[in-house]
Parts: C-alpha cells; sequence; structure tokens
C-alpha cells in the first residue's frame, strides 16, 4: 500500500512503525472473512482492510470525522485478521497507533467517560468495592504448600481477577505446588498496562509498563523462570512489551526479556508431567480467547493440556470467532457485543455441556452473563484435594 505520510508524523517512531505496517498491506481482503464486526455489518469499513485506510488517511493528515473514529472504536482488536493474514500486517500495532492518532478529536464526554472506566477498573481501592456486588465465584477448595519446590515463578495477580474470581489464581497456585513450583504473586496494583494502552492512554500506560519491567527484570535475574498468566488478555500485553520499545531505547533489552519469559498458563503447564493430577471431567465446551489464539499465536494449547489430564473437550463452530469482551470492549460498544456473546454461547452450547471453560477473565465474565451453564477458567478443572494424589 502507497503512503504519503507528511514528514513531521513519518520521521517519528510511531510514523515508521505505521508506514511499515501500511505498506505491507496488500488489499487482499483475506482479512474481512474473520472480521466479526464485518460478519455483522457487512460494512467495509467495519473490516480491518476498511480501518488500515481510515487510519492510513489520518496520518496523511486528512480530516477525522466522528464516524471514522466509531468504526475504529467498534475493532474488537481480536486480531483474528493477524492469523489470517498472507502478508503479516501487524494490525494490532497500527489499530493502536490510529486511536491514539484520533484521540484528541474525540468529544470531551468521550474523553472523560474512557477515563473513568480506565481508573475504575485499575484502582483496587475503587474497584474492589463494587466487584463484592458482580463477584463471580469464591475459593473453593484449601491451599495446597509444596513440600519441595524445583523452580520459582511470578504469578500475574492481574487488575481485577482477584476481587472477581480469586479462585482462578487459587487453582492456578494449588497446581503449581502440586509440581513443586514456588509462586511469587505480583501486587494487584501492578497492572501490566493493557487497559491504558489500548484505550489511547499511552504515556500512562508506558509509565507503568516501566515499572513492571524494572521490577520483574530483577526477580528473573533472582532465580525467577517464567512469568505466568492466566488471563491471555494480560499475558498478550506482556508478550507485546517488546514491540513498544525503539531498538536503542535502554528498556529495549529488558523488555524483550520480560516478554520471552512470559508464558500462558496452558504454556507453561504442557511442559509439564502432569500424571500426578489425573483429572476427569465430562463435556466440556471451551472457549479460546482472542488474545491467546490470535494475540499469543498459541491455537489449541489449552485443549493440549486438558486432554494431557484426560478430559475432552468439545469442538465448537467458529472457535476463530471473538465473543465480545475484548477488554472494555463490552462496556463501550455493548450491542455489537451482546450479538457476538450470543453467536458464541449458541455454538458453545450446541452439545449441551456441563461446564464452559476459557482462558481470560473478561471473556468468563462476560460469557456467564449470557447462560446458565456454569463458565469458569479451564485451570479450575485442575483442583482436587491433596489427600486424592498422595
Amino acid at each position: 500500500m502507497q503512503t504519503k505520510i507528511p514528514e513531521q508524523i513519518i520521521n517519528t517512531p510511531q510514523g515508521k512503525k505505521a508506514d511499515a505496517i501500511l505498506r505491507s498491506c496488500v488489499h487482499c481482503g483475506f482479512c474481512s472473512a474473520t472480521c466479526p464486526t464485518y460478519q455483522i455489518s457487512g460494512n467495509e469499513l467495519d473490516s480491518p482492510r476498511g480501518r488500515i485506510y481510515l487510519i492510513k488517511s489520518a496520518l496523511e493528515n486528512n480530516e477525522v470525522s466522528q464516524s471514522s473514529i466509531q468504526y475504529l472504536d467498534q475493532c474488537l482488536t481480536c486480531r483474528a485478521c493477524e492469523s489470517t493474514c498472507p502478508s503479516g500486517v501487524e494490525y494490532g500495532q497500527l489499530v493502536d497507533i490510529g486511536r491514539e492518532l484520533v484521540e484528541p478529536k474525540r468529544p470531551l464526554w468521550q474523553k472523560a467517560y474512557r477515563a473513568s472506566v480506565r481508573l475504575f477498573l485499575t484502582t483496587p481501592i475503587l474497584f474492589n468495592t463494587i466487584a463484592l456486588f458482580i463477584k463471580h465465584s469464591s475459593i473453593s477448595t484449601p491451599e495446597i504448600t509444596a513440600e519441595i519446590t524445583t523452580a520459582q515463578v511470578l504469578l500475574l495477580t492481574g487488575c481485577v481477577q482477584p476481587s472477581l474470581a480469586p479462585n482462578i489464581n487459587h487453582v492456578t497456585k494449588n497446581v503449581l505446588a502440586t509440581l513443586g513450583v514456588e509462586v511469587i504473586e505480583t501486587a494487584q496494583t501492578e497492572c501490566c498496562g493493557a487497559l491504558e494502552h489500548h484505550l489511547s492512554a499511552q504515556q500512562k500506560a508506558l509509565q507503568q509498563i516501566k515499572n513492571n519491567i524494572d521490577t520483574w527484570s530483577e526477580l528473573i535475574g533472582s532465580g525467577v523462570e517464567a512469568i505466568i498468566s492466566t488471563a491471555s488478555g494480560c499475558g498478550v500485553m506482556v508478550k507485546d512489551y517488546k514491540t513498544l520499545f525503539e531498538q536503542n531505547d535502554p528498556y529495549y533489552q529488558k523488555a524483550v526479556m520480560v516478554s520471552e519469559k512470559t508464558k500462558d498458563i496452558a504454556e507453561y503447564l504442557l511442559e509439564k508431567d502432569l500424571s500426578v493430577l489425573n483429572i476427569k471431567a465430562n463435556n466440556i465446551s471451551y472457549h479460546a480467547p482472542c488474545t491467546l489464539q490470535h494475540g499469543q499465536k498459541l491455537p489449541g494449547i489449552a485443549e493440549k493440556v486438558l486432554a494431557k489430564v484426560g478430559i475432552h473437550v468439545n469442538t465448537i463452530t467458529d472457535s476463530h470467532l471473538c465473543c465480545g469482551s475484548a477488554g472494555s470492549y463490552s462496556i463501550f460498544q455493548p450491542t455489537i457485543s451482546k450479538q457476538l456473546r450470543k453467536n458464541k454461547l449458541q455454538h458453545l452450547s450446541a452439545s449441551n455441556p456441563d461446564t464452559i471453560v476459557t482462558a481470560n477473565i473478561g471473556c468468563l465474565m462476560h460469557l456467564s452473563s449470557g447462560t446458565d451453564i456454569p463458565v469458569k477458567h479451564w485451570v479450575e478443572l485442575l483442583d482436587i484435594d491433596k489427600n486424592s494424589h498422595l
């Protein structure tokens, strides 16, 4: 794709990156076939290719309309387009650049609303009080302590997960303890930066990310072998840290190290001998979060872990499509979000499952609000009483 980006933009790091991404697009349109919003509206501007043209136009200093901003907002950033793109267009990075570029054009009320959502979700003292009324689940089994440890990991606690579904981190620690792995947890205030970054508060996000990199790189240096994420949205953000810095930036090498040490819990467990767990469960439907299968490029990984412990997962139609959660998307775009949830639950429920499982807290909360079928994180299927495997 040819570009005519003005020098004052193209000479900036973001401008250079955007220009390179735009030039890698060959207009093929393969992305439209896997775009959830395009499948709903049929509007070219609701497709990745259409949004690429809108971002290109904004970068070339053309007028940005409110409808253009709306089309960019309606993108889920599910990155399914990246999985199907034959040219390797890094669409996720481009849309973040585009949104940051058009952010000053928003009405004041939109800016205030978006800022208040960011503040609420990333401030534990504010969120935890409200979370008492919308809590999904509580801890349901005793804590297991590792008798002998052979490794040490850092577990990303998350911003909202400890309040909404504390059993996820609890079970993860129990499973890791059973395998002889010592767990250090991050503080709830150590947000990965995803909310700020994707809602165009890049400078605030970057400061949080630098703080994380400083803290976590020290832990890696002291013997932590991996950074474990049980929320795939956090995982993909941390794995993308290295894309946020120029190679001459003092933080670049540390960001690379942190990114490369980060693993989804499924990615970490797949390498382990899980025979000691020996769990059984029947009639399970699994929703693969976009941040895991498209963002982290790990399709089928949770299913492989479940298969290792004897759990069969039902085949799901259109498993590559987004459920409509997409971080804060369900707050700002409720109509599209609910339609996507309806479609997803129809496919997940087709086999009349006893339980629906997923790998991200946002997907879990979103799906559970639309069905009476229990929805859990898949790792919760692994929790057993210590005495049952001694």
